[in-house]
């Protein structure tokens, strides 16, 4: 753990790690996407239909495909240009999604209040300065418009968490430590590097949230569903401990 490796190294190693990411995404994004983050974004948007919305991290850009063939007009950005390349590659013509690279700690290429809703997904852990990006959606959406986040739970997935087996290998129990250290870890997910994710705990996020200027308006723990169970059965372990967390937010 270091807290001194900030966003700039992120987007290289995200960068680096581009190709081999969106390889393991359909168009539903990733598995962990499919079964527990689509469903929860989805149940907190009422209707996209003729709105502005911006989709803040795009990676490779399943979810901005979903947002565009719902009916809305979206701008999508990511701080890694290779994401951005690979977004626009895998985008039909017909799609009026538009695409900038841009880090979502400073967009000023946006105008204030040009969007009626902001989807960020797993993102924000992504980013050393959290406090700048919830001020800048604060800026780009209009007024009363809707902020909606989902990122690594806070309380579950620490810099040190991970299940405690037995010696045959059984998954005992979930281990948290390490809650209150906020900065820099390191997480293996390429094979190449590890990837950096900045932790920050719930208390954090919240008033960091409310001192922007957002309302609380929902959230929600994700958990597998029963159709998902079928599809999936090994995701059972999931209703332990939630991986996951979603906020939805009004910018007052």
């Amino acid at each position: 753990m270091t807290r001194k490796i900030g966003t700039e190294e992120a987007i290289k190693r995200w960068n680096r790690f581009a190709d081999a990411y969106a390889a393991n995404h359909t168009e539903l994004g990733d598995i962990h996407k499919e079964v527990f983050l689509n469903p929860a974004i989805f149940s907190l948007i009422d209707t996209v239909k003729n709105k502005r919305v911006l989709d803040a991290g795009c990676g490779e850009g399943y979810f901005s495909r979903l947002l565009a063939k719902a009916g809305a007009a979206v701008t999508a950005v990511d701080y890694s240009p290779r994401m951005i390349d690979i977004a626009k590659e895998r985008t039909p013509d017909d799609l009026p999604i538009e695409y900038r690279h841009g880090n979502c700690e400073d967009l000023n290429m946006l105008e204030d209040k040009s969007f009626d809703l902001i989807i960020s997904n797993m993102v924000m852990q992504d980013l050393a300065d959290y406090e700048k990006a919830f001020q800048e959606m604060h800026r780009l959406l209009t007024d009363r418009g809707c902020f909606i986040f989902s990122i690594l739970h806070p309380c579950f997935i620490t810099p040190e968490s991970g299940w405690e087996k037995s010696k045959d290998g059984k998954k005992l129990h979930w281990n948290v430590d390490q809650y209150f250290y906020e900065g820099t870890y390191e997480q293996k997910l390429g094979e190449r590097e590890n990837m950096l994710f900045f932790h920050r705990t719930l208390t954090s996020y919240m008033n960091t949230l409310m001192k922007t200027g957002f309302m609380l308006e929902g959230i929600i723990e994700p958990k597998p569903s029963e159709e998902m169970l079928k599809k999936y059965p090994s995701f059972e372990e999931d209703f332990r401990c939630p991986d996951f967390i979603v906020f939805k937010l009004k910018k007052r």
